[in-house]
């Protein structure tokens, strides 16, 4: 099995699939690399496609030190595994808390990156919401240790993903069958190291400012949590764009893999023909006349 080594020696495991430029997938919380198969087929056949685990999700390994997860590893993690593959540059699309991670390397490293595909990012992120988040978080990570079987099925129907299972419910059950095989250990650990510590959205946007890279926002319109983060990010990230998908959740890549890959790829096409991205100040609306200078 092809792995990538990270700073720390932790192994992740990777597959590629296609040819030409880099396209880094990073999974969400319940997913990991098999979550982006709809887009690993597709985007094949344009760009060389990269989905790894990350660290807690076999066969990635899954360190027993709670102090080995966190959001900046999970962040540098990413970077490993491009360093691995010698690739200097990429597209890095993330979902959920692979959203939160493609945000913080265009953040740390934006040289690294070609663009940003931030999906379905900002659930916990309010700041008003930390501390009920927090221990949302810590609940969770103490029912995966005691029954992952039950913990896991419950995370699976939560409420911004029985969209994905009133659509298509064979594949959510597949989704669901891969999440309960999953270990309890690394998503008990990688809820209390990466999740519940990450930081607020709303102490990035001086990070956010400072991006130029060509950056694409999308979440579902039924993912309540990630609607206002969505709009800061869109406000903040001058080179971004914001796509909200009609009646869908939060797994919006295999809920509406259609919809999802017709923009992305519209999003990379435009980057690859390297056509201007940042927001014309005049469209910052401060009145019906125009704008102030």
């Amino acid at each position: 099995m092809p792995h990538a080594t990270a700073d720390d020696g932790v192994k992740l495991y990777y597959e590629e699939a296609g040819s030409g430029t880099p396209l880094l997938f990073i999974h969400e919380f319940a997913g990991d690399h098999r979550s982006w198969e709809p887009q690993m087929r597709f985007f094949a056949r344009y760009f060389r496609c990269i989905a790894y685990n990350a660290r807690g999700f076999p066969p990635s390994d899954v360190p027993e030190d709670g102090a080995k997860y966190s959001q900046a590893r999970a962040r540098d993690d990413a970077v490993a595994v491009l360093d691995h593959l010698k690739i200097d540059r990429a597209h890095v699309c993330g979902l959920s808390m692979g959203g939160f991670c493609s945000l913080h390397v265009g953040i740390t490293y934006p040289k690294r990156c070609r663009s940003l595909i931030i999906g379905g990012c900002g659930y916990g992120a309010a700041p008003e919401e930390r501390e009920k988040f927090r221990a949302e978080c810590e609940t969770a990570a103490a029912q995966f240790e005691s029954n992952w079987a039950e913990a896991s099925r419950k995370y699976a129907i939560g409420p911004t993903r029985v969209q994905y299972q009133a659509k298509d419910p064979r594949g959510w059950a597949e989704f669901a069958e891969q999440l309960a095989g999953q270990s309890a250990k690394g998503h008990a650990l990688t809820m209390r190291g990466v999740q519940m510590k990450r930081p607020s959205l709303w102490e990035l946007v001086e990070g956010m400012r400072k991006i130029d890279i060509p950056t694409l926002i999308l979440t579902g319109d039924e993912d309540e949590p990630c609607l206002e983060p969505g709009l800061l990010m869109k406000r903040n990230i001058a080179t971004s764009g914001l796509v909200v998908l009609p009646f869908s959740g939060h797994t919006i890549n295999i809920e509406e893999p259609e919809m999802f890959n017709r923009e992305v790829l519209a999003f990379l096409m435009r980057v690859e023909e390297g056509r201007g991205w940042k927001r014309d100040p005049r469209s910052v609306a401060t009145g019906i006349l125009g704008y102030k200078k």
